[in-house]
């Protein structure tokens, strides 16, 4: 689909196919209202083409991209009056608050922001029920991404600073939502998923978050930066417990398609259907993972790949994103290095990355060739098989593509202001 390298920008011509298809439309086909709240990130386009609501979505409340991709120095992110940390990005317009395609303010009050994007969760799955219908909701917290921010019950409550006052918040707008299911009779009929896109950004160190035992962080194909809690909840269908079984958000489509009853988009899909993991029927179908870094090419193809307890590094490079960590190979100085015979770890012994089979003789048993074998033929045959679409981020930005609640105004782009009354 092209989404590559790197993220959108606001003036970015670029954005999700529409012959790509999402989620929301396989389930919108079987009769699903669908609505998403959050950070979108997939693009805006002229006249707002790649937004949700072009994308199979019913109803859309959100930001398009991330919200420090327009400057902050002046806006508030803990009430009653502290501003937000740091000046995030200048010369682009107010980050906007659109209700489908129209701005409903810009920027917005951010410490109202979560309880909106709650509100209007609660009512779609209030108008699906009135409407004798089911409903998919795709709920894209901005917590707790840079600068965070919080209402007024969470700020300075946590004891952890504003990262821990939006975790708060983003824990607190989960148990309201399941609260609402539980309100409308829907908690035995509603599948929830909770999980997260990437590791902390460690660079911003406290206000980043911690990837704990697990090496490096964001931008980078260690377990820091890939490896991400999920939960995924569903009374008298899912049995409480753990599991170790290996699943990627790749996942989602083909595991709810198979839910829903809803026949599968016909083009190669790289999800597997986890339903008989979930509702404790099998074992998780998928055995691999590939990891790209977050500018691929295909000269390099994918930088690791995992199969089973065993991951390999044939490629690896450090980011910004994983600054001020003690590692010095996660950080951006830390040069694109490839890896022959690759970085071989056995994560179930050793999630944190730090003994490499293959530099200790000890260590390279028979089974511990095997492995190194087989996974260096998983990234030929991946690679072999991958065609690259177009980059999307490669069609360049316009500024006038910025949404502006003022179209037309001047001075540009800090014209575009249109704030939200706060309370």
């Amino acid at each position: 689909m092209g989404m590559y390298p790197g993220v959108l920008e606001p003036g970015s011509r670029g954005g999700l196919p529409l012959e790509e298809v999402t989620l929301a439309e396989v389930l919108a086909a079987r009769g699903y209202l669908t609505g998403m709240a959050g950070k979108w990130h997939l693009g805006v386009g002229p006249e707002g083409a790649f937004l949700p609501p072009h994308q199979g979505f019913h109803r859309f409340l959100g930001i398009p991209y991330s919200h420090d991709q327009g400057p902050c120095q002046n806006m508030t992110c803990f009430p009653p009056t502290t501003p937000c940390d740091g000046i995030c990005d200048q010369g682009r317009v107010p980050v906007p608050l659109l209700a489908n395609l129209s701005v409903e303010a810009q920027p917005p009050w951010l410490p109202g922001l979560e309880a909106h994007y709650v509100a209007f969760a609660r009512h779609l799955m209030a108008d699906a029920q009135r409407q004798g219908r089911p409903f998919f909701l795709y709920y894209a917290s901005h917590h707790t991404h840079y600068p965070q921010f919080s209402g007024q019950n969470f700020a300075r409550r946590s004891g952890r600073g504003p990262f821990g006052d939006s975790l708060m918040e983003l824990d607190a707008a989960v148990g309201a939502l399941i609260t609402a299911l539980g309100d409308l009779g829907l908690l035995g009929e509603t599948l929830v998923i909770f999980t997260a896109d990437n590791g902390p950004e460690t660079m911003r160190m406290s206000h980043g978050g911690c990837s704990g035992l697990l090496r490096c962080g964001k931008g980078t194909t260690f377990e820091g930066g890939v490896r991400e809690p999920a939960v995924a909840f569903w009374p008298g269908h899912i049995a409480p417990g753990v599991t170790h079984e290996l699943a990627s958000s790749l996942d989602l489509l083909p595991t709810l398609a198979a839910l829903a009853g809803a026949p599968l988009p016909n083009v190669t899909l790289d999800g597997v259907d986890l339903s008989p993991l979930l509702l404790g029927t099998g074992k998780s179908p998928r055995q691999t993972l590939f990891f790209y870094p977050a500018s691929p090419d295909e000269i390099r193809g994918i930088f690791a790949v995992r199969s089973g307890k065993y991951k390999a590094h044939f490629f690896t490079q450090g980011s910004a994103h994983s600054d001020t960590t003690a590692d010095p190979a996660c950080h951006a100085a830390s040069p694109l290095t490839a890896h022959e015979p690759p970085l071989l770890f056995d994560l179930s012994q050793d999630p944190g990355e730090n003994y490499n089979l293959l530099g200790y003789a000890a260590q390279v048993t028979p089974e511990v060739l095997q492995a190194a074998k087989q996974l260096e033929l998983l990234k030929a045959q991946f690679d072999a098989a991958m065609t690259f679409s177009p980059s999307q981020m490669a069609r360049g930005e316009d500024p006038a593509l910025q949404v502006c609640c003022r179209p037309g105004c001047s001075p540009w782009p800090s014209c575009c202001h249109c704030p939200e009354p706060q309370p």
